[in-house]
């Protein structure tokens, strides 16, 4: 059998454990939270090194902190010698952002491209990717999947949440478009990597088809929800008022190519941009008698 070993089981990586446990893998994850009955084990962090020596899979989600080297991240503080020892592994995925890219004045970027962080967090993640790429190397013969993530939504998560909350802004910078992706999208090509894992180290970029402005995001929701938009406000005035972490995200500027993406894993986006995204959002909420103002 098939086993997935996830370290971290936050909300998109949850939907990857899902969609291997309906295929018939056993999914172990660390958490610790409670979580309805869907086919994955439940751990705590410190219990996983007897599962690494069972598992098949093994997908990281937990980000680095603060720190240098193996130190920054917990996983690999941890358990580098667990995997470079689990004999049964033969791929790892890593969840690491489309940020390490950095600021490219609007241009486009693809899974070829570069390197180009600007921030210290972006740095990290940087450092990450290369520690589990050489941890790999001793561990499935170099097969690693670096799974480069653009603004993660989805149902409980998207603008629709926070029109209804009340907090939704518009925030207007005319050409600065966000890449973003659907948490399903994030599961699927997760779960088409580990069926078609690489040779060696491989870039996948998980972002949409249609990068876009905030501001027009926000304003489809709102049209859908049959809500007014939220007033605009210029992006020169709301940086005044950001937080570090806000303002880190609207300091760069690109868009993300993902087409090599889809090509490599034989699997399309089931929401190529935020309108099918949003719509598929919506309906869900319909069927369930959650959707409303």
């Amino acid at each position: 059998m098939q086993t997935l070993l996830v370290f971290g089981l936050g909300y998109a990586a949850s939907a990857v454990g899902r969609l291997a446990a309906g295929a018939g893998w056993r999914v172990v994850g660390t958490t610790g939270r409670d979580a309805p009955e869907d086919g994955i084990e439940r751990i705590g962090f410190d219990a996983a090194a007897r599962f690494l020596t069972e598992a098949t899979h093994l997908l990281v989600s937990v980000p680095p902190r603060d720190g240098a080297g193996d130190a920054a991240d917990p996983v690999l503080a941890r358990y580098a010698s667990a995997v470079r020892s689990a004999a049964r592994l033969r791929w790892i995925g890593y969840f690491s952002t489309t940020g390490i890219y950095g600021d490219r004045d609007g241009g486009w970027v693809d899974e070829a491209s570069a390197p180009n962080p600007g921030s210290a967090r972006a740095r990290r993640r940087i450092e990450a990717e290369q520690a589990w790429t050489a941890l790999a190397g001793q561990a499935t013969d170099g097969v690693i999947d670096l799974l480069r993530i653009a603004g993660i939504y989805g149902p409980g998560r998207s603008a629709f949440d926070s029109l209804r909350a009340g907090h939704a802004r518009r925030i207007l910078a005319p050409g600065h478009c966000f890449g973003r992706i659907h948490r399903d999208d994030i599961a699927g090509a997760t779960f088409a990597a580990m069926l078609r894992p690489p040779a060696g180290r491989r870039v996948l970029n998980l972002a949409d088809d249609l990068p876009e402005e905030s501001a027009v995001v926000t304003a489809y929701a709102a049209q859908a929800l049959g809500l007014p938009e939220p007033d605009g406000r210029p992006l020169a005035e709301a940086w005044a008022t950001m937080s570090p972490m806000a303002r880190s995200f609207w300091a760069d500027n690109r868009k993300v190519r993902s087409a090599v993406t889809q090509q490599r894993l034989g699997y399309r986006w089931r929401h190529p941009t935020y309108r099918e995204g949003l719509d598929a959002i919506l309906a869900e909420e319909h069927r369930a008698g959650l959707a409303g103002c």
